[in-house]
């Protein structure tokens, strides 16, 4: 079961909000994000916008306390622990930033499940205000993604590739997201992959649309009830001893014992 890396987007699959619009909305600076958001990227909306929440009286201790508040499925928590359990290598590609994952998983007691975080920086200055920054500088030069669906400051799939070229011996991934930044990285995952998409997000769409450009297993999922499922029945299906499985591939079905499988997306023709 070590052989099996499962990537985590973080909002909206892992949490189940944007963390950025939550801290935003919760503190009461909608109305200056949405004047902000034409007239610079989202990075700088949001590191100005901490100025601004600091600027008023806002202190970081506030801040954290929304983010103990973010709206979680019930079942997330424990389908972290059972992967992690199972043996399989956790990580977190998002683009949301350092400081609101690392808060909400410390609260939730699950940071260290996961080997490594990849996402915007975001951390406390000497001042005590949070500043958040591009993960990629893209001022300087682009990430190389020929794909215009990825943002200016990360590409996930550049990071994927990054993470495919770490791994040691011949690993399974596992990816789960659920918006147009999640496409890019799926393009990477090779047959032996398996993507998770959120069903009727954006990734879910795009795949849909695009489904010859896809070589990973897909399959679906609606909540983190679904989530904590589907992701426990691939993570057992590929780690059973593969002397119980018997493989039909040209019907593309399996069987084992004691196992119960998810059906896949049918977005191949």
């Amino acid at each position: 079961m070590a052989g099996i890396v499962v990537v985590f987007d973080f909002d909206k699959t892992i949490i189940d909000c944007d963390s950025d619009n939550w801290v935003i909305d919760e503190l009461g600076f909608t109305d200056l994000f949405n004047k902000l958001l034409p007239t610079m990227p989202w990075n700088s909306v949001m590191d100005t916008i901490m100025k601004e929440i600091h600027a008023q009286g806002k202190t970081i201790d506030d801040i954290v306390e929304v983010l103990k508040r973010t709206p979680i499925h019930p079942r997330i928590v424990p389908a972290v622990k059972s992967a992690h359990a199972l043996g399989c290598e956790l990580r977190i590609v998002s683009d949301a930033n350092m400081f609101f994952i690392e808060t909400i998983l410390q609260h939730l007691a699950l940071k260290e499940y996961f080997s490594e975080i990849t996402s915007n920086p975001g951390f406390v200055n000497e001042e005590g205000r949070l500043r958040i920054f591009p993960y990629h500088d893209f001022a300087k030069c682009s990430h190389g993604c020929s794909l215009n669906l990825c943002p200016p400051n990360m590409c996930k799939g550049v990071i994927m590739e990054r993470i495919q070229a770490s791994l040691e011996g011949k690993k399974k991934i596992i990816y789960l997201g659920d918006g147009i930044g999640d496409f890019c990285p799926t393009l990477k995952l090779g047959k032996s992959d398996y993507m998770m998409p959120r069903k009727n997000f954006p990734v879910w769409d795009l795949i849909c649309r695009n489904p010859m450009l896809i070589e990973a297993e897909i399959h679906e999922w609606s909540d983190g009830e679904d989530l904590e499922r589907i992701l426990l029945q691939l993570i057992n299906m590929v780690s059973v001893d593969p002397r119980f499985i018997s493989v039909d591939c040209k019907l593309q079905t399996f069987s084992a014992s004691n196992l119960t499988l998810p059906k896949p997306l049918p977005v191949r023709q």
